[in-house]
């Protein structure tokens, strides 16, 4: 029988980020709270505090970093598939969150504990600034070429209300899930297909500072 990762002492593997996160994860989950300290979380894990410190500054920065291991793999998941480059904006944007989201699903737990055990929504929104940054600068990249007007002024105002109107809908989308009851959660994938379809449409008819103004809504109301 396989021996389960959490079975082997730290000190017997490799100490790298992807190991101290997937650990972290598993303290969260079985503790139902995060470590109380860097040296607690070491000695439960048999591990040096100095490999500890390699990585991360403290227990906040690894709960920060979860989220963007969870980019940077979904990321490469979807490169490995090589069809990246022959898809347009909207379809990769598709391809990432249906990626993505199936990571989400298959780490429900953590997620689920790590957003809503603190009554302050604004504690769940800071474990998710770092993953903020990566995911407008992958915005960025994959819409590159999408607006074809000369002006760079006006091209550069319309990618950062891109970039924002991105995150809005992403943060939609993240509640929907949180709430989702369906098997498989396929009411997702069809909220994810629907409105990703209605954005782009909204965009090509619509000025996005609007499409913006609507996405502060709903995260208005439906993230209370």
């Amino acid at each position: 029988m396989a021996t389960k990762i959490k079975d082997i002492p730290a000190a017997a593997q490799e100490i790298t980020a992807e190991k101290i996160t997937e650990l972290f994860m598993h303290y969260c989950l079985e503790n139902n709270k995060k470590p109380e300290s860097v040296y607690l979380f070491c000695k439960q894990n048999g591990m040096a505090e100095k490999d500890f410190y390699k990585h991360f500054a403290s227990i906040d920065s690894i709960e920060k970093s979860v989220f963007v291991s969870f980019h940077k793999l979904a990321v490469n998941l979807i490169n490995q598939s090589g069809d990246l480059d022959l898809l347009g904006f909207r379809d990769k944007l598709l391809t990432y969150y249906y990626t993505y989201f199936e990571i989400l699903t298959a780490n429900r737990s953590y997620v689920v504990l790590a957003l809503q055990q603190d009554k302050n929504r604004l504690s769940g929104l800071l474990k998710l600034k770092e993953f903020r940054t990566h995911f407008k600068t992958f915005i960025t990249e994959i819409s590159a070429g999408y607006f074809k007007v000369k002006s760079e002024r006006i091209r550069k105002a319309q990618q950062d209300a891109l970039e924002e109107g991105a995150w809005i809908q992403f943060m939609v989308t993240l509640k929907f899930w949180l709430d989702d009851e369906s098997i498989g959660f396929e009411k997702t994938d069809l909220f994810i297909e629907k409105s990703i379809r209605a954005t782009f449409d909204l965009i090509d008819t619509t000025p996005l500072e609007s499409v913006i103004d609507f996405g502060k809504f709903l995260i208005k109301e439906k993230l209370k």
